[in-house]
């Protein structure tokens, strides 16, 4: 399995909190997205390796390969489109994950595409059927291109996936496995201060 961890993304929301991009602030003295790297490794085997997707030198961490994007204009486009993979996991690195949490994702089989998360976010998205991935990422691009949906995200895939309407509340389904710990994305101040209380 191929880990990508990807953190090419623009951080508007975080509003350069404590002058330093969100996936480089500390949590317990270690960053954030080190932390998830330095926890993959611990539970990887032989044959699986981490990359982390960035423009940004400064996201070169022992224990993974950066990896600079070819394609990110659409935030759907994180998805690094050649890095799509039989054996592929994508994982946040704007993502406070749980040792449990990246076990539990490590662990868990799927058949062609298996979303992880909660109501609130998406943490992961692991695939055995790239074909199946990348058909309902350009279903999505196609769409939001077309002014069919105004936003091209993960969730959006999730319901293509599913066969639900992307301009409505979406639902958890199948291909989907609940996480229920403090795993949480953090996209401003406010959550990464949240995060920092809960731990």
């Amino acid at each position: 399995m191929k880990y990508v961890i990807m953190a090419d993304g623009k951080g508007n929301r975080w509003s350069n909190y404590l002058g330093t991009p969100k996936h480089l602030a500390s949590i317990e003295g270690e960053k954030i997205i080190a932390r998830t790297v330095r926890l993959l490794n611990q539970i990887i085997d032989d044959d699986d390796s981490v990359v982390v997707t960035s423009h940004n030198k400064d996201y070169e961490f022992e224990g993974a390969n950066r990896y600079e994007p070819i394609d990110n204009q659409l935030e759907i486009d994180r998805f690094t489109n050649e890095l799509i993979a039989r054996d592929v996991c994508f994982l946040y690195g704007d993502t406070f994950y749980t040792e449990d949490a990246l076990n539990r994702i490590h662990e868990e089989p799927t058949e062609d595409v298996v979303f992880f998360g909660n109501h609130k976010s998406i943490v992961g998205v692991k695939i055995k059927a790239p074909d199946v991935f990348r058909y309902h990422i350009q279903k999505i691009k196609n769409m939001y291109i077309d002014g069919k949906i105004k936003v091209c995200k993960g969730w959006q895939v999730y319901a293509s996936l599913t066969n639900q309407c992307c301009n409505r509340e979406i639902e958890i389904k199948e291909k989907f496995v609940e996480i229920h710990d403090i795993t949480t994305d953090i996209n401003t101040p406010e959550e990464y201060e949240k995060v920092r209380q809960q731990i």
